[in-house]
């Protein structure tokens, strides 16, 4: 007797348990097992399985396997590092567009949004998994999955959902490449214009970086980055406490500061606040890899903890940093500093430093999507598969150098990735997959409340989404029109 296509996909009635049961013993005890050529195409019923099913309801955190776990502690840390960065120098320039007074208000109620989606996709995943019976999901599966359980129009979705998502994910990483490049070449710029005579084209220095940027990023284990990200990190808390010295050393005035922005500039704003609040693709890789994944969201949890650290160490800096500088600050803070003095000036090259290691770490994520996911299997049969990986890789660095060169300007490039990737990855999708996962529930009045929230959620991030990317496109249009210098 041969077990096939007993696979395992919801909860087991007493009868259905046990008849399974008994059919694995039987096979057991008659040793007709499966060869591994059967076994590759065919689902066996595994006893510990079996044993999980009897326990009662399935506990997707029981059943992690992971062979480094890290701590609350560390998580926290993670998440607190992958949230400082570029986005959180722009803050500044974004209060500028806003005004102060709706620059706090909106980034605390965008700040609450995005914590609110994060929770709602963390719940989503955790039911998902104890209905399919698997300790943890990705980001497309669990969209794929959710999108099942929908109504039948979504259902059919449902198999291009995991493409979707990997493409805004996919855009989202080259983007932030885009930015990163950007930022490092501009503030080698500052410090070279304060030694040369004649101002250095910032397309010049992004020439030169390009091969550093292409070697490191043929690093193929994330654990040989892991001194440079290390040195990274502290380089960039040394940069952020430089920074916060010249933002109190000048003068805080009220004076010709805007409470609220123009109108037109509020697109820019929100595009800005969502690419640096938002670290949705961190967000479940963290959480699966926790020793008790159960206080990733719980109310005293790893993400409440570390979105509202983020959520009030940013509104600090926009607050301060546009109340000192005003509308002369520019698209990194970092960039408006005392220009002559050294220790402005060590801080740029330390922070051009930190970024351009984290142009590593962004691009891997896409590397894995480009190669691991699509591109690897069509090489299996090939005599230098190594060589196609390198050249992929080198194709990406690439092609987010030539975008970079093409847009050199960081602000714009910023409110355009969390226009159109954040608002849609990061707050449309999780609402999209909530409703989607409670659609059976939908009779009842809690749950009609919930879709019409939901609904509200969708339509708030795709009028973000439009407006925001129409908005960043203009202005770079604008930047290369007849009237700009």
């Amino acid at each position: 007797m041969t077990i096939k296509d007993k696979r395992i996909t919801g909860g087991l009635g007493p009868d259905n348990r046990n008849d399974s049961f008994n059919s694995f013993s039987a096979a057991i005890n008659s040793r007709e097992l499966l060869t591994p050529k059967d076994n590759a195409h065919t689902y066996i019923l595994e006893l510990n399985e079996l044993k999980k099913k009897e326990a009662g309801e399935y506990n997707p955190h029981e059943y992690a396997d992971i062979e480094h776990p890290t701590t609350f502690f560390e998580t926290l840390i993670h998440l607190l590092k992958s949230s400082f960065g570029t986005g959180i120098l722009a803050m500044p320039l974004a209060f500028s567009h806003s005004g102060w007074v709706l620059g706090i208000i909106g980034t605390a109620f965008i700040g609450l949004l995005c914590t609110y989606c994060m929770h709602m996709l963390v719940k989503t995943e955790y039911d998902l998994c104890k209905k399919k019976q698997v300790p943890s999901m990705t980001y497309p599966a669990t969209a794929e999955a959710a999108l099942m359980e929908g109504p039948r129009f979504m259902a059919k979705v449902a198999p291009y959902s995991g493409t979707i998502s990997n493409t805004f994910l996919l855009l989202y990483q080259l983007g932030t490449c885009c930015v990163y490049t950007v930022f490092v070449a501009e503030n080698i710029q500052n410090v070279c214009n304060q030694y040369f005579e004649h101002p250095v084209d910032e397309r010049i220095i992004m020439l030169i970086i390009l091969l550093p940027l292409i070697f490191i990023n043929y690093i193929r284990n994330l654990k040989f980055l892991a001194p440079l990200t290390t040195m990274a990190n502290l380089l960039t808390f040394v940069s952020f406490a430089i920074i916060f010295y010249y933002i109190f050393k000048t003068e805080i005035t009220f004076e010709n500061r805007l409470t609220f922005g123009n109108y037109r500039d509020y697109p820019l704003y929100f595009g800005t606040v969502l690419f640096a609040l938002e670290a949705i693709g961190v967000i479940m890789p963290l959480k699966n890899e926790m020793k008790n994944p159960q206080h990733f969201g719980s109310a005293c949890g790893v993400l409440n903890i570390g979105m509202f650290s983020v959520v009030a160490l940013y509104i600090l800096t926009g607050f301060f940093g546009y109340l000192a500088y005003g509308a002369e600050v520019g698209g990194s803070i970092s960039y408006t500093i005392e220009p002559s003095d050294i220790a402005a000036q060590v801080c740029k090259l330390m922070l051009a430093f930190a970024i351009f290691t984290t142009h590593a770490l962004s691009m891997y994520v896409a590397i894995d999507i480009v190669w691991t996911q699509n591109l690897v299997k069509k090489f299996e049969k090939n005599n230098h598969p190594l060589f196609w990986e390198y050249f992929i890789r080198t194709c990406l660095v690439i092609l987010t150098f030539c975008l970079a060169v093409a847009v050199p300007y960081i602000d714009l490039f910023i409110s355009l990735v969390g226009a159109f990737c954040i608002s849609s990855l990061g707050v449309a999708f999780p609402a999209i997959m909530d409703s989607c996962n409670k659609w059976q529930e939908r009779r009842s009045a809690k749950s009609v409340l919930n879709h019409v929230k939901n609904v509200a959620i969708v339509i708030f991030a795709f009028l973000g989404l439009i407006v925001g990317t129409v908005t960043s496109v203009q202005k770079i249009v604008e930047k290369f029109g007849p009237e700009s210098t």
